[in-house]
């Protein structure tokens, strides 16, 4: 049998990873740069920064990734279902084998033409001076009731009474209830701050917050609205807008008196916390009692300064006392020096008439010796040494006669040298 001859043509055999380079060198050369519109699915960040995302219609999709380098740029955060634009390039993630769009810049779709309307209106109302800092008013410290312009259903109402129900609970708050987002939202919101600033001038609200959350550009177009705008400066009390999120924008922020980040910041911006307050009121309390307390000290010095200036009677005691003092040793000192005088002239006088004053002394010292011989006799105790004994009786009384006595009598016996008890027995006949 004769053999097979070889084909006339022979594909070429590549090695996967060198197909798959040829293959995105070709979409590389072909297509790039590539500008896609489609709607959003599947949209993840990871960790690292990098987004991944389809982008998709009713025909087919495209899977994505946008670097962390470009996804910083965003200026806002891109959502599934959200229809956008996207510029970048056609490659191959070779690992895989499949076909990704590298995107370099991501935008909402439409954008672009509603920006520049944005702009425009921007640019008029600011040359009529709508935006103007000097027309803008500070926010009252206490206000006596806040104003709130905003979707029942929406998730901003939450956000702000939780906000001053925290902060100030003691504040009443006044919804005005408005749509917006929507053909019909501009209008609701106009009538809904015309409600609020019939109140105001009445004195029962003090700030007004015009609030509601984030989304696209479509979503926060009603607060782009010029009516709004004009509405907006012709509130009789400072007015704060919070909506959207910190990075968007729309005319009513800049007509405000006050742009917050977001409805949460607004009600923060409008009430300061009650704790700060009451603890302002204790400061106060404190300082307030210590003033008291200084000017009560400052009062008793000057009360004990008069005192001491008027003197006290024990304080006039010592100085009569000191005076007394005085005049008592000045005395005891003059008689003192008189009593020696007198003494010199004793002692000259007893001089002068020695002898004769001596030998009456002497003669006087000789009768004193003889009387006191002589009452030395009769000195009863000179008695009682020869025995004989003195009687008395409990009271004291001499007993000097048996008469006196009776049996059992106790008497005291006085000897020379003691006393001695005795007791009477009955008389025994002689």
């Amino acid at each position: 049998m004769a053999e097979a001859e070889p084909p006339a043509f022979a594909p070429r055999i590549w090695q996967v990873g060198a197909l798959c380079r040829a293959i995105a060198e070709t979409l590389e050369s072909r297509f790039n740069p590539v500008a896609v519109r489609g709607e959003i699915s599947g949209f993840s960040r990871a960790a690292s920064g990098h987004c991944y995302f389809s982008l998709k219609d009713a025909q087919g999709q495209i899977r994505c990734a946008m670097f962390r380098r470009a996804a910083g740029l965003l200026d806002f955060t891109p959502r599934d279902g959200d229809v956008v634009e996207v510029l970048g390039r056609l490659g191959v993630y070779e690992p895989r084998g499949d076909l990704q769009l590298i995107v370099e810049s991501l935008s909402r779709a439409g954008q672009g033409a509603l920006f520049e309307q944005f702009l425009r209106l921007k640019a008029k109302l600011e040359a009529e001076g709508l935006f103007d800092a000097g027309r803008k008013r500070a926010l009252p410290l206490l206000p006596r009731g806040i104003g709130l312009v905003t979707s029942p259903g929406a998730a901003a109402l939450h956000d702000v009474v939780t906000a001053l129900r925290r902060r100030a609970p003691h504040v009443p708050v006044v919804l005005a209830p408005a749509s917006v987002q929507g053909a019909q939202a501009p209008a609701e919101l106009v009538r809904a701050l015309q409600s609020l600033y019939a109140l105001a001038q009445a004195g029962q609200l003090d700030v007004i917050l015009l609030v509601r959350g984030g989304g696209a550009i479509e979503d926060l177009w009603a607060f782009n609205d010029e009516q709004l705008a004009r509405t907006i400066v012709q509130s009789p009390v400072p007015l704060v807008c919070g909506v959207g999120h910190e990075t968007d924008f729309t005319i009513a922020d800049f007509c405000a008196d006050l742009r917050a980040p977001t409805p949460t910041a607004a009600a923060e911006l409008a009430a300061q916390p009650q704790q700060a307050w009451l603890g302002a009121l204790d400061l106060a309390q404190e300082r307030l009692r210590q003033a008291v307390l200084r000017r009560v000290d400052a009062a008793g010095q000057r009360l004990d300064s008069a005192a001491a200036r008027l003197g006290r009677p024990s304080a006039r005691m010592g100085v009569q006392q000191l005076r007394l003092g005085r005049a008592v040793h000045r005395l005891r000192y003059a008689v003192q020096t008189r009593l020696q005088q007198a003494q010199a002239r004793l002692e000259a006088s007893a001089s002068a008439h020695g002898n004769g004053v001596r030998q009456r002394v002497d003669k006087a010292q000789q009768r004193l010796e003889r009387h006191q011989l002589s009452l030395q006799a009769l000195d009863p105790r000179l008695v009682l040494q020869r025995g004989y004994a003195w009687l008395a009786d409990a009271d004291g009384h001499a007993v000097t006669s048996v008469g006196q006595t009776h049996a059992g009598q106790a008497l005291r016996a006085t000897l020379a040298d003691g006393e001695v008890d005795l007791v009477v027995t009955p008389p025994r006949l002689i």
